[in-house]
């Protein structure tokens, strides 16, 4: 018995705010499901051959105070300079109106995928914005709705040429003057695949050999220079070749627009649209095309559909070539994007609109143009072609100084709350960008003139006779954001409603649970958001000194040795910034292995047939083949099917890629035989920590056999999903694979024998990196272990109340499932026409968004409730899912008509059920009001079920203009006219 007094304990654990049931609540779900206690439960349902021998060593977890004031410490090892070093991140200004009402708002960030359409339409609409303004200043047709980051879409872009040209060229140029980071990650893409990569300068490129599929070139150059590409793409052109511009979106409110000199396909990055550099991301990159590349684009499209009474609606479109349908065959691997920092961006550009972000622009390029007058003024020289807000100064000789001329330079800027880099020992970079002021002008030159041993220029002296206007042919004719959304929402409160409306139109978190099978929707609380806003973390480029970052790094080290403990692996790369980039990582380090080892000839990667669309999408983006195992009829690897497979393929081995507990939600009893069956054939073992929630704390794969695994951050570990991303993927691996892990060009991280890097910057996306640091610092090891058993303990609950009403398609060898589990509705089309889409809408009805959908099955609904949600919450669910169930029941024995019934025509929209008239044979308060919580709190459909295949037969991904307009626009729209209505 502890002698500490009562007042001597924790007053507020966090433990208690993030698990939602207490100790009575545990009791009475225990006793349902047929336990006595959690430790018992757990022996059902993991197998003893796996289970952990010793708790967590990552000690107690902290009070929310206690731990705020340890990371206020931390952050303040991180020193924030204004940046102006460029490599395509920039400073930026967030308006606060959208800083504090997106950014920090869990309307916005607690959302999902928007797959889910008919809730989903305030988020679909910002993201038709961004498209639009991607679209709009690259003056190209069809833009994406946000890609990972700009070294990425580059890949993406370049890979999307060579298929384009269905693989008959094999060769890929990239200019010389794109970023670093581009490069070498467009160089990793091209070597997995076995495309040549040449690099070099885009004016002498000789393309006489028509082997060339696609070129890339950056817009304006890396060190700030501005071409004119114009002969160079009708070169490329005339020799087959597909061109792709990296392009800066601020820039091209002043210069001429990639598509308007015969650019293919444009990609870039959104940072600079008002989301901080957060040294290196999450970020918004973007991908736009020409029409023709419509069905090959990768990532998500937002399109305009129409619902079921001919309304407009959003929805995302063409999905048919996505991952999650087309598997190996997919156009990239690509399942959680950059949504949350795309809606930022697409909020920014709202906010200012075309005038003012040219007035942004205008002003940056204005003070470039001024420190290049002054610096030239004290003997600099600078390339003869054009610049919009990075300059490349040569300096003059040295006179005898200790050090390089640049160097001393640098310092000293540094010293004065500035970042500049130098490029040579005579020539350095400086980019300037929406926070640069005069007073940072004059800091410059005055620093120049110290080393320089000159006076500085006055800034007065210098705007006289000053000339900013771009030269011809680079200056900007056309016109873009024409759309009212870029001019209606300029006073503060019209915005604020704007984008309240928009959130109101989505059901996030905030509204109820989100049952998602294998996404894991738990609690982002607010002690762990807190810290994305904070400059210390926000405001630091990715590639500041190494001494002003030593608080990030030291979060970096912390948060890398708990994943390790927790995985029970050697060595975890952080670079990954998605789960699928984990995939992808994690495969390439398994690549580099054997080949080290002189297996070359290993490229089979042994997937089962119930694994996510991304895990054979990141295969063959690995340069892997593909070959499929059966599951079992209880959702277990067929271990005979995979003996066979794997022995059939020993030479050629590479992986195995596995689910852990199984996509069927089960903790398969083999496992272990699972990697050793793989091992004896030379391969590895790639574990998909998708499903780590029912892992943490209980069992460790480095134990049981893995080799790698990625773990979704933005799910186990409380990143939250932000309506379609950002996401991290870590990937932490054995002893043996920790050389091969991720390096970067610019920063020194990875292995020894290091792959090239899968991200732009070095660590990902580490804004959002405190989020899951705090999450385990907060928990601690108890914490985390009692988090998963609670969210077995609440799948086990949920599965036992609607197994008299619905049929459980899986489950363990002791009858228990894992963390989710899978509802079969199968026999319920066949005896009432009803189908799991059916129930999917209907449950919108109910205030819930639907379990997965048809996923790993046709015909189901995978729950999965995590530990985060109360008791009463799990009931609400299960009372309308049950209550749904009365309803089918309904149709079964013909009391609702099989084609005119709640489920058919669900979800209903407020305006439909008020309208004067009313065509359904049941009343209007069953389609309103099916439960006694929707009178208290009525979440609304904006829109009804919405028709899929016209929005793909009529594809319209951006803001039409308004001569588009043929008929009179819903008053539902008003006054945001976006969207015509659909015809």
């Amino acid at each position: 018995m502890s002698s500490h007094p009562d007042f001597l304990r924790p007053t507020d654990p966090f433990v208690r705010r993030h698990l939602g049931s207490d100790e009575p609540e545990v009791e009475a779900m225990l006793a349902l499901v047929g336990c006595r206690t959690l430790e018992e439960l757990v022996q059902r349902t993991v197998p003893a051959s796996i289970r952990a021998t010793r708790p967590l060593a990552l000690g107690p977890g902290l009070e929310e105070h206690e731990y705020l004031v340890a990371l206020r410490a931390l952050a303040a090892e991180n020193r924030v300079h204004k940046a102006f070093l460029g490599l395509g991140y920039h400073g930026t200004i967030t308006p606060s109106v959208i800083l504090r009402n997106v950014l920090e708002n869990p309307g916005w960030y607690t959302q999902y995928t928007p797959y889910q359409a008919e809730i989903s339409q305030g988020r679909l609409e910002a993201l038709l914005n961004f498209q639009t303004v991607v679209a709009d200043l690259c003056a190209l047709p069809l833009a994406n709705a946000s890609l990972l980051d700009e070294a990425t879409a580059a890949a993406e872009a370049l890979t999307l040429c060579h298929r384009q040209l269905t693989g008959k060229r094999n060769v890929l140029f990239i200019s010389e003057l794109c970023h670093p980071q581009t490069i070498a990650v467009v160089r990793t893409r091209a070597e997995a695949l076995g495309i040549e990569l040449l690099v070099g300068d885009h004016a002498r490129f000789d393309f006489s050999a028509g082997n060339v599929a696609g070129v890339l070139v950056q817009y304006p150059a890396s060190d700030g220079r501005v071409f004119d590409y114009g002969t160079f793409v009708e070169r490329a052109h005339a020799s087959g070749t597909l061109v792709v511009v990296a392009t800066d979106l601020l820039a091209l409110t002043l210069l001429r627009a990639p598509g308007e000199f015969g650019a293919d396909v444009a990609v870039g990055s959104t940072q600079r649209f008002g989301v901080p550099m957060g040294f290196g991301g999450p970020h918004a990159a973007f991908l736009a095309a020409q029409e023709n590349f419509r069905r090959h684009i990768p990532g998500r499209l937002i399109g305009l559909s129409k619902d079921a009474a001919g309304e407009p609606a959003l929805r995302m479109a063409l999905q048919t070539r996505e991952q999650h349908i087309r598997r190996e065959k997919a156009t990239s691997n690509i399942c959680t994007a950059q949504a949350l920092l795309a809606i930022t961006a697409s909020f920014y550009a709202v906010h200012h609109g075309p005038d003012g972000l040219s007035a942004i622009a205008a002003r940056v390029h204005g003070l470039a143009t001024v420190l290049q007058r002054g610096l030239a003024g004290l003997g600099c020289t600078f390339p003869r072609e054009a610049f919009f807000d990075t300059l490349a100064p040569a300096l003059p000789q040295p006179r005898g100084l200790p050090q390089p001329l640049s160097k001393e330079i640098v310092a000293k800027a540094h010293a004065r709350g500035l970042l500049i880099r130098a490029t040579g020992e005579r020539s350095l970079c400086i980019a300037l960008d929406e926070t640069a002021t005069r007073a940072d002008v004059e800091t410059l030159l005055v620093v120049f003139a110290e080393v320089l041993g000159q006076e500085a220029p006055g800034f007065e002296s210098l705007l006289a006779g000053l000339v900013t206007s771009l030269p011809a042919p680079h200056a900007r004719q056309s016109t873009f954001l024409t759309h009212p959304v870029f001019h209606r929402y300029k006073p503060e409160h019209e915005l604020l409603r704007y984008i309240k409306r928009l959130e109101a139109r989505d059901l996030s978190l905030t509204t109820s649970m989100i049952p998602l099978g294998s996404c894991t929707m738990k609690l982002n609380a607010a002690v762990e958001m807190r810290p994305i806003t904070w400059p210390e973390f926000a405001d630091l480029h990715p590639f500041a000194p190494a001494e002003d970052t030593r608080g990030y790094r030291e979060l970096f080290a912390r948060l890398e040795r708990a994943l390790a403990e927790i995985t029970g692996f050697a060595g975890v790369s952080l670079q990954p910034n998605a789960g699928s980039q984990g995939e992808y990582a994690g495969l390439l380090v398994i690549r580099a292995y054997h080949r080290d080892r002189g297996d070359t000839g290993r490229d089979v990667c042994l997937i089962p047939v119930s694994a996510h669309g991304t895990n054979p999408a990141s295969a063959v983006m690995a340069g892997m083949k593909v070959v499929a195992v059966a599951c079992d009829e209880r959702g277990n690897v067929d271990l005979a099917d995979l003996e066979q497979k794997a022995a059939e393929h020993s030479a050629r081995l590479a992986a195995l890629m596995v689910t852990y507990p199984s996509t069927h939600g089960v903790f398969e009893e083999r496992i272990t035989d699972i990697c050793l069956i793989v091992h004896r054939h030379g391969g590895q073992v790639y574990m998909d920590g998708a499903n780590m929630n029912a892992q943490v704390g209980l069992c460790r794969p480095g134990d049981f056999g893995a080799d790698v695994c990625h773990l979704n951050l933005h799910k186990t570990f409380c990143i939250p999903h932000g309506g379609g991303g950002p996401g991290m993927g870590p990937i932490c691996v054995a002893a043996h694979l920790a050389p091969y892990l991720p390096g970067h060009p610019l920063v020194a991280v990875g292995g020894a024998k290091a792959i090239g890097p899968v991200s732009a910057a070095p660590w990902g996306s580490p804004l959002v990196l405190p989020i899951s640091y705090g999450y385990i610092e907060l928990m601690g090891g108890a914490g985390l272990t009692r988090a998963t058993e609670l969210a077995i303990l609440h799948a086990n609950y949920m599965a036992r109340r609607l197994a008299p009403h619905f049929a459980l398609l899986f489950s363990g060898e002791r009858g228990t499932v894992a963390h989710e589990f899978i509802l079969d509705l199968r026999p319920l089309e066949h005896s009432s026409g009803v189908t799991a889409e059916d129930v999917a809408k209907r449950l919108m009805d109910y205030g819930f968004h639907a379990p997965t959908l048809s996923f790993p099955v046709a015909g189901t609904l995978m729950l999965e409730p995590t530990e985060s949600e109360s008791k009463a919450e799990l009931d609400r669910l299960c009372d309308a899912l049950i209550a749904i169930r009365a309803e089918i029941r309904a149709v079964e024995q013909g009391r609702l008509d099989r084609a005119d019934n709640p489920l058919k025509n669900a979800p209903h929209t407020a305006s439909e059920v008020v309208a004067t008239h009313w065509p359904h044979p049941y009343p209007r308060e069953q389609a309103a009001f099916p439960a006694p919580w929707t009178r208290q709190h009525k979440f609304w459909p904006s829109v009804k079920r919405i028709d899929n295949g016209f929005g793909d037969r009529n594809l319209v991904c951006t803001c039409p203009p308004l001569e588009a307009y043929a008929e009179p626009v819903s008053a539902r729209f008003q006054p945001e006219p976006a969207l015509p209505r659909a015809r």
